[in-house]
């Protein structure tokens, strides 16, 4: 059997990575990236080395180059096949060879081969790459050096072409051969608040008095085990700006990267118009794999994903509007639907779907999201309920274009709105399936909360969109604009608006400006945001702008070999290479002619493994146990013998579990009996810890009390609402106003106070469940509102104003 996950190379073997170096360089909403690839070679014949890494689905890469005893060997981006070909004819002839290019599978995974790496040599490899830094919803902007790879699902019935393939070797951070440093540097004319992080950064060091350019980096010691997050805070964060960039001298005047280019960020304080919309149909599509049963938290003992998403579901269906349809979708490697079609959202629906939820478990296997999409979009629609699809998922896919493309296809007819659950979750999928059908992406990792992310997206789906959006151009004359970035057909509250644009014409000789105008609607009502802006346009040796311009043109045509179309193949390929920016269709390719050795035998393969955290060992172990292998992915009967893999190296090479016969009674024994054996002491405390410690899902007050309410917004006076409020059904009895109200309505506004009490914290969850109460108790009690707060208040010691009844 090939052992497709641990690592491969011991003590006589070094792993030729010896160091990554980052150099983060931002300014307002974009950031320029500088990544250093350290190797040296230890061993006595000559290596080739190969190394797989995540970046950002939105990242443009434009730049790669190796630094080869003090001589800098500058990569050409090349047609992907003739790239293969030059490596492969480089390292025959003896030179060494370095290639560079996004996987076959997705956009935010890349690979590294450095070829005839000679002994005794060392390199240095650096590729540059710019982005858009994602927002917030406090405001903040994120910027994520993803550091995990999830263990990719490949389809039992589709094998893979991707050089990926599940080959690389994974290890524990501490078993990392090399080391990682970031240096950021932060500018901006909005003014920087703070920098956060959920790493252990130096002092920040704010340069001026006026605080527009900061540094921070990473502390001495950190351990590449978890994506590093930096979240930047500006002053002024709503204040619209313009970017005007010159354009490539060499380059046609008139050319994508000849003209001048222009950005424009406007992200509109939108006032929030509370709806009664009640139209919509809501399909929540759940991952369901092996995967699902790890913590949200890798460091400490948190909530399980499955019950996260358990929890959140239940928020979901207390929270929809009387008269909206809604449906359940699970699925893993095959897919199980609540409904055979989605059904009008009732008190008796939504019973079903809850006790439906409560039950659900991790234990569909893979992660097959093609065909329940596909089923989703057969339905028929709904007159008057538009699709609103959310998709949860922490896992990868191999077809991921496929997907994209499928949810494009449908994209007039719906929107997506997608949640990456955990480190590694794949940026290419959740994003590229948002962006295309009009919807929003969510990323929970760390300490987030999915409840909180997901009612905030739920609150913006029900909520009016804001329709006829234009941005229009007032420019000297002899001048135009034209844009580049793809049309912007909906807006949400919270959402940030990033326009390229290509200046084309005479550009004013000395002090000119120009304005641009963002007009929408909402709610029949008309808005605009204005921006007055220099034509001076300031020169940048990496050519940001143009370079991010050229990321959303391929973006919106690259959706890999198999989907894209031959056109729009040879229209990407000529934006990449004219841009220089990496696409499914190009490499970088870079020779080094001086070196003329030619190897003794087949070059030495050594593959550099990545990160793993404990959660993708127990990943590993998990899919196991639902039937499938982390490494190929195949699905596989539930008593047929489970083949072990390599899962962890020590100093004396990897640890290998035996081939075991067992059924899927005996699993869960044999697992807790082999973490214990493990010699890491501290992975199986963890684990000790959190098996004991982690509250089952039902125990959290909150979610308990929710969990009562009916479809209406009402709660019934019973026991199970007296024991959620600490109370006796008899004291809330005796306590009724019953002059005032029925006992459904003193039960909801105890509920409703107890919320305000007791959840503060969590208001965001609740929410939208307390304006279906509050509507309620407005129609039932009308001006007897008031007193039954009074008495309320004074029941449960409580002091909630009466306002939040009628505000």
């Amino acid at each position: 059997m090939e052992h497709l996950c641990g690592l491969l190379t011991g003590h006589k073997n070094p792993v030729p990575l010896k160091s990554i170096a980052v150099a983060l360089s931002i300014h307002d909403f974009v950031a320029g990236v500088s990544a250093t690839l350290n190797y040296e070679n230890e061993e006595k014949v000559p290596l080739e080395a190969f190394f797989v890494f995540p970046v950002d689905e939105d990242s443009a890469v434009y730049s790669f180059e190796a630094l080869v005893d003090g001589k800098k060997i500058v990569a050409e981006l090349q047609d992907k096949t003739k790239a293969h070909e030059n490596y492969e004819d480089a390292l025959t002839q003896g030179h060494q060879a370095y290639l560079l290019e996004e996987d076959d599978s997705s956009r935010d995974v890349f690979c590294c081969n450095v070829g005839n790496l000679q002994p005794g040599s060392e390199v240095a490899v650096t590729l540059r790459y710019v982005q858009e830094l994602s927002l917030e919803a406090d405001g903040a902007l994120r910027y994520v050096l993803p550091a995990i790879l999830n263990p990719r699902y490949q389809l039992s019935d589709k094998p893979s072409e991707s050089s990926l393939q599940m080959k690389t070797p994974m290890v524990t951070s501490e078993d990392l051969p090399y080391t990682l440093s970031m240096v950021a540097t932060i500018s901006s004319q909005h003014g920087i608040e703070r920098v956060q992080s959920n790493c252990t950064l130096c002092p920040t060091e704010y340069l001026g008095e006026d605080k527009t350019f900061a540094q921070v980096s990473l502390a001495e010691g950190h351990k590449f085990d978890r994506d590093v997050e930096l979240l930047i805070y500006y002053s002024e964060v709503h204040r619209p700006t313009v970017a005007v960039e010159m354009g490539m001298p060499e380059m046609k005047p008139d050319s994508l990267m000849g003209a001048p280019s222009a950005m424009v960020s406007f992200y509109p304080d939108i006032p929030e118009v509370e709806t009664s919309r009640t139209s919509g149909e809501f399909v929540f599509l759940v991952d369901r794999s092996g995967s699902m049963e790890l913590p949200m938290s890798n460091h400490d003992t948190s909530q399980q994903r499955i019950d996260a998403a358990k929890e959140t579901l239940i928020l979901l269906l207390k929270s929809l509007p009387m008269g909206c349809y809604f449906n359940i979708y699970g699925f893993g490697s095959s897919f199980e639907t609540l409904f055979p079609e989605s059904v009008k959202y009732t008190q008796e629906s939504m019973e079903k779907a809850v006790d439906r939820v409560k039950l659900m478990s991790a234990d569909l296997g893979g992660t097959e999201i093609l065909k329940p999409l596909q089923h989703i979009y057969k339905a028929p629609p709904i007159p008057g309920h538009p699709l609103q699809l959310f998709v949860f998922t922490d896992g990868e896919v191999v077809d991921t274009f496929s997907v994209i493309n499928e949810v494009k296809c449908h994209s007039k007819k719906h929107r997506c709105f997608s949640f990456g659950i955990g480190e590694g979750a794949s940026t290419s999928l959740i994003k590229s399936i948002a962006r295309v059908s009009g919807g929003t992406s969510e990323f929970i990792t760390g300490k987030d909360r999915m409840q909180s992310k997901v009612l905030r997206t739920l609150k913006f789906a029900l909520q009016s969109t804001i329709e006829d959006i234009s941005l229009s151009w007032d420019l000297p004359p002899d001048l135009s604009a034209s844009i580049l970035s793809r049309e912007q057909t909906v807006l949400f509250r919270g959402q940030r608006v990033i326009n390229y644009a290509q200046l084309t014409g005479i550009m004013p000789q000395g002090e000119a400006s120009g304005k641009v105008c963002l007009r929408y609607t909402l709610q029949g009502k008309s808005f605009e945001e204005n921006v007055t802006f220099s034509l001076q346009a300031k020169a940048d040796a990496n050519f940001t702008i143009h370079r991010l311009a050229a990321k959303t043109l391929i973006q919106s045509k690259d959706l890999g070999s198999y989907e894209t179309s031959e056109g729009d193949k040879e229209e990407v390929l000529n934006i990449s290479t004219q841009s220089g920016v990496l696409s499914s269709f190009t490499a970088f390719i870079a020779i080094n002619k001086e070196l003329n050795r030619p190897a003794q035998g087949p070059l030495a393969h050594r593959e550099i493994p990545r990160p793993m955290l404990c959660a993708v060992l127990c990943e590993s172990i998990e899919s196991e146990e639902s039937g499938f292998l982390c490494s190929s992915m195949s699905a596989l009967d539930e008593d047929v013998v489970l083949q072990q893999n390599e899962l962890l190296c020590g100093g004396s090479g990897p640890k290998q579990f035996p081939v075991l016969k067992t059924t899927k009674k005996k699993r869960s024994k044999f697992f807790r009996q082999k973490y214990d054996e493990m010699e890491d002491t501290e992975f199986s405390t963890n684990m000790d810890n959190l098996q004991n410690d982690h509250k089952t899902f039902g125990e959290n007050e909150m979610v308990q009390l929710v969990s009562l309410q009916k479809a209406n917004g009402s709660w019934d006076l019973d026991e199970d609402l007296a024991k959620v409020l600490g109370t006796s059904l008899e004291d809330m009895q005796f306590a009724h106003p019953a002059k005032l109200v029925d006992s459904s309505g003193w039960a909801t506004v105890l509920a409703v106070l107890w919320l305000h009490t007791n959840g503060k914290d969590l208001k965001c969850e609740w929410e939208l469940l307390e304006r279906k109460a509050v509507a309620w108790i407005r129609e039932h009690a009308g001006s007897a509102v008031p007193v039954l707060v009074e008495t309320a208040n004074a029941f449960l010691k409580s002091s909630v104003d009466p306002a939040v009844f009628t505000s």
